[in-house]
């Protein structure tokens, strides 16, 4: 049937560049190494070919200065997707992003917009180090006039795609790496849906765990190896950063009365932090013990694999911060972690255990 058509998250993003070249003669694909026959982990491969070389482009190695003609662009009636293949690289245009395209639709009222998204992918492992592992969603979602998705499925990844060439604001699109392989049911059907919302991704009513991007995938096997031992996590998956959907987690939450948000990113002053606070003032009653979170830790990830294995939380982690909020017996925890035995597989490569349904 064609409604449980299977796609990997990078099949998926690839469509939604198809559809939406196909589509609408404005838009253009633009990045370094965006016509390579890599194609940026195969997400545009062939493109190119399909579609020409002045609606695929490479570009020089000059961030800031490509960042202000596709502003332009977009000023101009284009609808232009700029790609970086590591978040890191953006941080050289951040003025053009901050102060020009983020701005742009304030300082003129509304006469003027910037339907510009900007393709970050964050990712780790491989030694890749301080400056080319950072997951810096926070830094993005502090910023008014930006909006920032983070899909976590296949669908997500071709269904925000297309929902943020088609907004006419500005759209931050950040990806983990280690999903490209994952499949999940994405339906040829297309339908462009709303650049908002959250979703619950698996329900229960013991505790509300809070999260995106690819930790999704460690809070799934957390949840699942708990429900083994008698507890249910309700998984709630963000999608979109900004605009947050407090609603959805205040309503979970009401019904679990526990919350635990685990982050892609830092923990410390992140989106974790805002997840908290808007909790807490939206829904102080409804928590019968003090939210928690979990993340990165405030350090630079490190470069040496000794030292890297126990940056990145895991299932296991989750499993225990889970375990620490509801004051779980030591049994009950440790069942739960013995289902997580990952082996000898390398913590620096993607597992390949995580395969949906999502």
């Amino acid at each position: 049937m064609a409604s449980e058509r299977q796609l990997s998250y990078a099949e998926a993003l690839r469509e939604a560049f198809v559809i939406a070249l196909s589509r609408d003669p404005r838009v253009f694909l633009i990045g370094e190494g965006v016509p390579d026959p890599k194609g940026i982990f195969a997400t545009t491969s062939g493109l190119a070919e399909q579609f020409g070389a002045q609606r695929v482009r490479d570009m020089p190695l000059s961030e800031n200065g490509m960042t202000g003609i596709c502003i332009g662009a977009a000023l101009a009636g284009m609808r232009p997707v700029l790609m970086h293949q590591r978040l890191d690289f953006a941080l050289l245009s951040l003025d053009q992003i901050i102060n020009h395209a983020a701005k742009w639709r304030y300082m003129f009222a509304g006469r003027a917009h910037v339907p510009l998204v900007i393709r970050l992918i964050i990712g780790r492992g491989w030694g890749q180090g301080p400056q080319h592992a950072q997951a810096l969603v926070a830094l993005f979602a502090q910023i008014p006039g930006l909006k920032v998705v983070t899909p976590a499925t296949p669908y997500d990844a071709r269904a925000l795609m297309l929902a943020a060439i088609a907004d006419a604001d500005p759209t931050i699109y950040i990806e983990h790496r280690w999903l490209h392989n994952i499949r999940d049911t994405v339906p040829e059907a297309v339908a462009i849906e709303p650049l908002q919302g959250g979703r619950v991704a698996r329900q229960g009513q013991d505790i509300t765990v809070v999260t995106y991007s690819y930790m999704l995938l460690e809070v799934h096997a957390a949840a699942a190896a708990l429900a083994v031992a008698g507890v249910a996590v309700e998984v709630i998956d963000l999608r979109v950063i900004r605009p947050l959907d407090v609603a959805l987690i205040v309503a979970s939450v009401t019904k679990c009365g526990h919350l635990l948000v685990v982050d892609t990113g830092h923990g410390d002053f992140g989106v974790a932090a805002e997840v908290i606070a808007a909790v807490t003032i939206a829904a102080f009653t409804a928590l019968q013990s003090a939210p928690a979170r979990l993340g990165l830790p405030p350090h630079p990830c490190p470069t040496a694999p000794a030292l890297s294995r126990d940056y990145y939380p895991d299932a296991a982690a989750v499993v225990t911060a889970i375990a620490q909020q509801l004051v779980l017996p030591q049994a009950v925890q440790q069942q739960a972690l013995s289902l997580l035995q990952r082996g000898d597989h390398p913590h620096d490569t993607p597992y390949r255990g995580f395969n949906g349904p999502f």
